[in-house]
């Protein structure tokens, strides 16, 4: 009797190709999904394609997993002002797709002197050169594009200055946290409120041998217990409003807090002003095409 093949969920959202980043971030943070999209002068512009590693997945599974990113879409649209987004899918027989997926992949470099590599290529780090490992599906989108290595830059600019402690909020695969390591931070603690992107993160921080050093949970920020000399939050504008004061309270005396996730205009003038009337100064800022990442300081 021939076997039955197996068959996978590939998601397709179309929407305002300014959400392309968050959205891949969201897929493969939030269901450890292949990702692909279109660059700015190719056809698929503002479609975001995802391939979940989960095999036969049931109709009510589908019909949770679409609900969620319909929500997130909703969120992302309602942050920048935009609507229209369209999530659709497709049920695709196994055809080896993720062999096909990582052919396209190979390590690259976020910031200076720390490589991104899939674990499943053996990469031997130049002199001087650090490197995390990603399990596929886990990693990339979290590091092709500005917000994560804008980030990532002021988090070494803080630990170079003496920073020893690391508050990843929403720290989705983990790559932030890791990378604060890598750079000199002492202790990292991640948070999500993403049950999958927890299992994420943790496999990603034992994969790479850090978790003597880097814990990741659940816990609300809210409930997050003692101070920290960096605070980074790669999340959203409105999301990151909602959640100002508990960052700022997270924040040791002296500490930075890094930002990004938010759109060059509005959206930086606003946390700009939030975040100065609860105290801290502005210190840095990276911009890019559409996305901004800022650095404050808690004096």
């Amino acid at each position: 009797m021939e076997e039955k093949k197996k068959s996978w969920l590939k998601v397709i959202v179309d929407a305002n190709p300014a959400l392309s980043d968050a959205l891949g971030d969201f897929f493969m943070g939030a269901f450890s999904a292949a990702v692909e999209s279109g660059a700015p002068d190719e056809p698929g512009w503002g479609t975001v394609s995802a391939w979940l590693e989960q095999a036969d997945i049931t109709e009510d599974e589908r019909e949770q997993i679409l609900s969620k990113v319909r929500a997130y879409l909703a969120e992302l649209e309602s942050a920048i002002g935009c609507s229209g987004g369209v999530v659709r899918y497709e049920v695709v027989e196994d055809q080896d797709w993720m062999a096909n997926w990582k052919k396209s992949f190979a390590p690259f470099s976020i910031v200076d002197g720390l490589v991104i590599a899939p674990s499943w290529e053996e990469y031997k780090p130049q002199e001087g050169e650090q490197v995390i490992t990603m399990d596929p599906g886990m990693a990339f989108g979290t590091g092709l594009h500005d917000t994560t290595s804008f980030t990532m830059e002021f988090i070494r600019e803080a630990v170079g200055e003496g920073a020893k402690t690391l508050l990843d909020v929403g720290t989705g695969t983990g790559v932030l946290g890791m990378a604060g390591l890598l750079f000199g931070a002492e202790r990292v603690l991640g948070i999500d409120n993403d049950p999958e992107a927890v299992r994420a993160a943790v496999a990603n921080v034992e994969t790479n041998g850090l978790a003597g050093k880097m814990k990741v949970e659940e816990t609300p920020l809210e409930e997050v217990e003692g101070v920290f000399d960096i605070v980074a939050a790669n999340i959203i504008h409105n999301v990151l409003l909602s959640m100002s004061s508990d960052l700022v309270a997270r924040l040791a005396p002296g500490g930075s807090l890094v930002i990004s996730g938010i759109l060059a205009g509005r959206q930086t003038e606003n946390i700009q002003r939030v975040f100065s009337c609860l105290g801290l100064q502005q210190v840095g800022e990276r911009i890019g095409k559409e996305w901004v990442a800022l650095r404050f300081v808690r004096v």
